[in-house]
């Protein structure tokens, strides 16, 4: 049922997805869903939900990623990090999360589900002291654009990009942006059976 499910929201979305691709992503939500009853990672119970609410709301992004490395910090159980890595194999993805058993969770899924372009570290965002930096910075409902662009600001290359993942527009929020930062465009997706406001943001380094 989850994979049909999975072939009509991705061809909604006009994202084209491998037969491998595809059994990964229903492998995830199986494995969220198995996972949460022990380890609650997650508030949404139901896997149809988690397929629209955690794996098609964190794939809308896909189209707008530049670069190769990228970093999904708060990542939680891997969201958006892990559907992404699934779509996108030539990219390379670092998974953080500050909790023990989210990285666990990552580190099974990881295995089982065999993504080789995943790295889950468990860390604090302001300790993470990376050797390479990160053409794109993930957040997905991980905290306010200030605090993201504050923790983060040692992540991205010179050229590199935040991707803010949010519901409904703050424009406090964004007249709240640090100096040194310029919103690079918003861009309002539209995830399947889901009647909530997504928008993507993009932000720079000035």
């Amino acid at each position: 049922m989850l994979s049909v499910q999975l072939q009509t929201y991705l061809a909604e979305m006009k994202i084209s997805a491998t037969e491998l691709q595809q059994k990964q992503l229903v492998g995830f939500v199986e494995m969220l869903a198995k996972w949460n009853k022990a380890y609650n990672l997650t508030s949404v119970r139901d896997p149809e939900q988690m397929l629209i609410r955690h794996i098609m709301d964190s794939l809308a992004v896909s189209p707008y990623l530049e670069g190769q490395r990228f970093i999904d910090v708060g990542t939680g159980p891997g969201l958006p990090g892990i559907p992404l890595a699934i779509m996108n194999p030539d990219k390379q993805f670092v998974l953080l999360d500050s909790l023990g058993k989210r990285i666990r969770f990552q580190k099974q899924v990881q295995f089982e589900l065999k993504i080789n372009n995943i790295t889950s570290v468990e860390s604090r965002v302001e300790a993470y002291q990376p050797d390479d930096k990160f053409d794109g910075v993930l957040s997905r409902a991980f905290a306010s654009i200030q605090d993201m662009l504050s923790w983060c600001h040692h992540l991205p290359t010179e050229n590199g990009i935040y991707y803010a993942l949010k519901g409904q527009l703050n424009q406090q929020e964004l007249q709240q942006m640090p100096a040194g930062f310029s919103l690079v465009e918003t861009i309002v997706l539209h995830v399947p059976k889901l009647d909530e406001q997504r928008h993507l943001l993009k932000i720079a380094k000035q």
